[in-house]
């Protein structure tokens, strides 16, 4: 079986850890916790006929990273940038944090999570956004919902294909 570590990377209350259990558990909560440090989860997946071990690092909110933080990214094979559509500022600090991330890892495969999807009409972060990112900068994106679960078992599937 092979194991794979992904990052959940991205500012606070953007969704990374309800994107998480929705992806393990198929659950949702409205009660907001703030993850300190990192909470880790797993998930056995089949994917093109290789069983693998998904271990989901969900990393506490940051804007950008600290030496602490950055050490969680060592040993990746993956990421997920998350950002919440609501508020513009969190594509940023996204893309700030995506940056980083690829001076520690190397180029791996990651996918950019707009969260909150069920909210698309307060939505900040607008479709140029989203086409500039996927066609100048080749960024794999996925409007998703924690809540229902829109778009989260496609996003963890096209990541851990692209982790093969």
């Amino acid at each position: 079986m092979l194991t794979k570590k992904i990052c959940m990377l991205g500012a606070f209350a953007v969704g990374k850890t309800s994107l998480v259990k929705q992806y393990v558990y198929s659950i949702f909560s409205d009660d907001y916790l703030t993850t300190v440090g990192v909470k880790i989860s797993k998930k056995i997946i089949e994917m093109n006929g290789v069983e693998m071990n998904l271990v989901l690092w969900d990393m506490e909110g940051r804007d950008a990273f600290t030496d602490v933080n950055i050490s969680y990214l060592r040993g990746a094979m993956g990421f997920f940038l998350v950002a919440d559509g609501t508020r513009r500022d969190t594509l940023d600090a996204a893309l700030q944090l995506r940056s980083t991330a690829l001076d520690v890892t190397g180029p791996i495969p990651h996918c950019l999570l707009i969260n909150k999807a069920d909210l698309a009409p307060d939505w900040q972060v607008t479709r140029d956004d989203v086409d500039r990112l996927r066609n100048d900068e080749g960024l794999t994106t996925f409007a998703t919902c924690a809540k229902t679960g829109q778009s989260v078992e496609e996003s963890f599937r096209t990541l851990a294909e692209a982790m093969l």
